[in-house]
């Protein structure tokens, strides 16, 4: 949408007008209409055996092996389309990973050692999550961050979704609302209840019979703010609905789980953030995907998320008193101006007006500290 949501909650709980706007806008209508290649296992089990020649034949040449990946952490191996969000561009810088050189000796290493436990999985048809492999080999891997990181990078470098690795990840978001569905290995899941949440799978692809009656997803930035949802009861109170939050910077699972949502119900999906640079870049992550997944981002972004709020411009005109107020920082200064720089801002004049009020008023803190939610409803 190139229109911030603005206007009371009950204005956007017309859903029928929403979503008609929702799928008759480019966003919502061609967003996805890019093709996702599906990878067999034999294609996984291939191109890691073609690694593998590789260094096989550095080796009878008697030169050290090494690895090339495509870089996951600058900008300028991202490209922009707003069907899409931020993609890896094919043209990118790589990064070399010699095993010659002391300094990437043990990335090296472990590259080769979590390749070899995904050609088991995926030979064997069993799945792993990111935290079995690093604990097989915690002296080797010296912490799960390389782990997580190794496991992202043979994804990239690979061509092929995590999914297809057999890799899964334990999931920190929770879901709730009108919303029925069965895992991959026929657990039954049920998230009707109205002070409860569920997990997000940690095998989101392999999700099957989604039932729901939802009118919306609200993705809801802070677990805190969720649980106070929760407490009032608030999917009761309005049309069925959809929460989920990521608590804080979404989790891979997470943003699985919202674009898993979207291909099935085709509904609108609205984020509630706080109204500083770091809600709005959450909210953007969902929206548009992050810099480090951008080879992934048909899997995981979904354009069509809207703001609903909160935006700096609510407060004023919401009367949130000042005691409910977080100053705006050097740090949320410079976060701010990073943001303003992105490609897809541009597309969004709204948003561009909204960060404009950073020298008018402070961010608010959307939770226990925030304004009573009576007054956002």
């Amino acid at each position: 949408m190139n229109t911030v949501v603005t206007g009371e909650f009950e204005e956007l709980l017309e859903v029928e007008k929403l979503r008609a706007r929702l799928l008759n806008s480019q966003d919502g209508q061609d967003a996805f209409q890019t093709e996702r290649e599906e990878v067999t296992s034999q294609d996984v089990l291939s191109r890691i055996e073609n690694v593998i020649l590789g260094i096989v034949l550095s080796l009878s040449r008697g030169e050290a092996p090494v690895l090339a990946f495509h870089s996951r952490s600058h900008w300028l191996n991202v490209r922009f389309h707003s069907n899409i969000g931020l993609h890896m561009g094919s043209d990118t810088a790589v990064n070399i990973v010699r095993s010659d050189c002391p300094s990437s000796i043990g990335r090296f290493a472990s590259t080769l050692k979590v390749l070899s436990t995904v050609y088991k999985l995926v030979q064997s048809n069993t799945y792993a999550t990111k935290r079995d492999i690093y604990y097989n080999d915690t002296q080797l891997f010296g912490s799960q961050r390389t782990v997580d990181s190794v496991v992202d990078d043979i994804s990239c470098m690979l061509k092929i979704p995590r999914r297809s690795l057999h890799v899964l990840a334990t999931s920190k978001g929770l879901i709730s609302g009108d919303l029925c569905y069965q895992e991959e290995d026929g657990t039954k899941m049920n998230c009707k209840s109205s002070l409860t949440a569920v997990s997000v799978s940690s095998n989101v692809y392999g999700i099957k019979n989604i039932v729901s009656s939802a009118k919306f997803i609200l993705i809801v930035e802070k677990d805190a703010t969720f649980q106070r949802l929760l407490d009032d009861e608030f999917g009761s109170k309005t049309s069925p609905c959809i929460m989920i939050t990521g608590k804080g910077v979404p989790d891979i699972n997470s943003r699985l789980m919202v674009r898993k949502l979207w291909d099935t119900l085709h509904i609108p999906i609205l984020a509630l953030v706080d109204a500083d640079p770091h809600g709005i870049e959450i909210m953007s992550i969902y929206k548009y995907g992050s810099v480090s997944m951008s080879f992934e981002a048909q899997s995981l972004t979904v354009p069509s998320v809207m703001w609903l709020g909160l935006l700096p411009s609510d407060i004023e005109r919401l009367r949130v008193p000042k005691d409910a107020l977080v100053p705006f920082s050097k740090k949320d200064e410079s976060k701010l101006s990073s943001l303003l720089k992105r490609p897809y801002v541009s597309l969004q004049p709204a948003w561009e007006k909204e960060g404009a009020r950073r020298e008018q008023k402070d961010g608010p803190a959307v939770g226990p500290r925030g304004p009573d939610w009576e007054r956002l409803s």
